[in-house]
């Protein structure tokens, strides 16, 4: 086997980097002029439904079924395989062009807010929803928020790129990230052991911010590697995952933004909440079908 050397300085190979080599670069900013539309709701969400931005948008559905009406929102699709996320429109609210990113226009001076976690936590505190008030249960539903930030890019950028997206298959980054994929969900099952959520009885941003990518390696909505990680046999995380999986906003968060999959489960855009009727009656049809 040939072993890869290290050059003294690395240089770019634009075309190297599978499915995301057009949109992959070690430098940042804008590539391209582009303002980002404005919608009327107060908050202005740019976003793909990807793991990170389900998170969001499943906060935003759930602020308004608890009857947050001011959590009203509109989604705006920044296709990252197209490079959206470059715009300078975008940039501007996202200087390290990752969705999701918000736009807070309910006050005088709009606020921009990104880093999916933050957003969490920022919609939490500013509508006092989904995060406990009592100081030693706040401590650690953030200590489970922080725990999936720093885990999640171990899942995705790690065990995900080397094992669903590589251009090329090795043996050592796909066992390395593989091993840690499976300890954090040994992780997760230990500490749902006797509990309904991450934290206790109460839903809260943590279990919004690690059912996306936990919850979805476990259920198969990501990766497509349930039977290589043995993910059934997490049984707490699969009980919990089918539990949240259940929640109507958590249904709707995932098909806003929404460009794969089932057709009727693909709500490319979200301005008010009458644009989930057509989709659900469409969903709703293929199933009698």
């Amino acid at each position: 086997m040939t072993t890869f050397i290290p050059p003294a300085t690395w240089t770019w190979d634009a075309e190297n980097g599978g499915e995301f080599a057009s949109t992959n670069r070690p430098i940042a900013g804008a590539t391209h002029d582009k303002d980002l539309p404005v919608g009327k709701q107060p908050f202005q969400l740019h976003s793909l439904a990807t793991p990170n931005g389900v998170k969001v948008t499943v906060m935003l559905e759930e602020l308004l079924a608890a009857g947050h009406s001011g959590a009203e929102y509109d989604a705006w699709l920044i296709n990252i395989g197209d490079g959206d996320q470059f715009g300078s429109g975008f940039v501007n609210i996202n200087p390290n062009s990752k969705i999701p990113a918000l736009v807070d226009q309910s006050g005088d001076t709009p606020v921009r807010v990104f880093e999916s976690g933050h957003i969490l936590l920022y919609l939490a505190e500013k509508f006092g929803a989904f995060l406990p008030a009592d100081p030693a249960a706040k401590v650690e539903c953030l200590n489970w928020l922080f725990w999936l930030q720093g885990s999640a890019p171990y899942l995705g950028g790690g065990f995900g790129h080397f094992y669903k997206y590589a251009p090329e298959k090795f043996e050592y980054p796909i066992n390395r990230f593989t091993m840690e994929a499976k300890r954090q969900l040994d992780v997760l099952d230990k500490q749902l052991e006797g509990k309904t959520f991450i934290c206790g009885n109460d839903y809260t941003i943590a279990d919004m911010a690690i059912f996306p990518w936990y919850g979805g390696v476990v259920l198969g909505w990501v990766y497509d590697a349930q039977e290589f990680l043995d993910a059934s046999s997490y049984k707490n995380v699969t009980r919990w995952a089918e539990a949240v999986a259940e929640r109507p906003a958590v249904t709707r968060g995932r098909m806003v933004n929404r460009t794969f999959g089932e057709p009727e489960m693909q709500l490319h855009e979200r301005h008010q909440a009458d644009d989930f009727v057509t989709k659900t009656q469409d969903k709703f049809a293929a199933e009698k079908n």
